[in-house]
């Protein structure tokens, strides 16, 4: 009996000082509430959208509900419609708004931790290619059956937003909520590849297409990367965002 509790002891005690090494692995951000792993990268912490953000093994997990912390009119009529709901108040004189409301589509990203460029370039997929720095997925630059894009930019909301039939709301083009209030330089989020993706202007200069490679990206030096790296930059001329696939060796996305 005596051996049974001295087991019993020790297995518990071993217990308590796994369950507090663990805790002490992750912090909760005071301001966003997103749970932040041991190890993350600083430049991730900037993911304010974020559920949770942690390593698993060479790569970045991301955890977010894909809800915009910003206001649309595709909120009519939902949960959050009391306090996230806004009329259409942006320019397009074209406007029509799709008949999808705004659900919670919990998306887990595995991003690789390490970008490296990739031997063969795959195509992005129709769907999430990327996260936003707010959590909404960042899509490419087709419309459903990859079709252009023509006609269904005008149920854009004034955030440059709007949900897919299921609900899920993204981006695919700038996101005019992040770039106003980040700035137009600033890092806005990441493709799946794990280049990061930034504003449509840089050094001063607004960033046209003919900058840019056919991934829609280009090497160089950011605020967040002092020594250089390969990123994407959002435009005002189709592809927008991404060009003819991931420049890197792509993560995945699950639902």
């Amino acid at each position: 009996m005596k051996n049974y509790l001295m087991g019993y002891m020790v297995t518990a005690a071993l217990l308590t000082t796994i369950n507090t090494a663990c805790k002490k692995t992750s912090t909760v951000d005071a301001t966003t509430g997103t749970t932040i792993g041991a190890g993350v990268p600083d430049v991730y912490k900037k993911i304010y959208g974020a559920t949770s953000i942690y390593i698993d093994g060479s790569y970045v997990v991301i955890k977010a509900t894909s809800l915009p912390d910003h206001k649309s009119p595709y909120y009519q009529g939902t949960q959050w419609a009391s306090t996230k709901y806004e009329v259409y108040n942006g320019t397009n004189t074209l406007w029509n708004q799709n008949p999808n409301t705004i659900t919670e589509s919990d998306c887990t990203y595995r991003i690789p931790l390490n970008p490296t460029v990739a031997t063969t370039h795959a195509s992005t997929p129709l769907g999430p290619m990327g996260v936003a720095l707010n959590g909404v997925p960042i899509f490419n630059q087709y419309a459903a059956m990859g079709a252009a894009l023509t006609n269904e930019i005008n149920s854009f909301d004034q955030y440059d937003g709007h949900p897919q039939q299921q609900g899920m709301y993204h981006y695919h083009a700038e996101p005019y909520y992040l770039t106003t209030n980040k700035g137009k330089d600033a890092l806005l989020g990441f493709l799946l590849d794990g280049f990061p993706v930034y504003g449509p202007t840089e050094n001063g200069k607004t960033i046209s297409n003919s900058d840019l490679d056919v991934y829609h990206g280009h090497f160089g030096v950011t605020a967040d990367y002092p020594n250089g790296i390969y990123h994407y930059h959002v435009t005002t001329a189709a592809p927008y965002i991404n060009g003819n696939g991931f420049y890197g060796t792509a993560g995945t996305v699950s639902q």
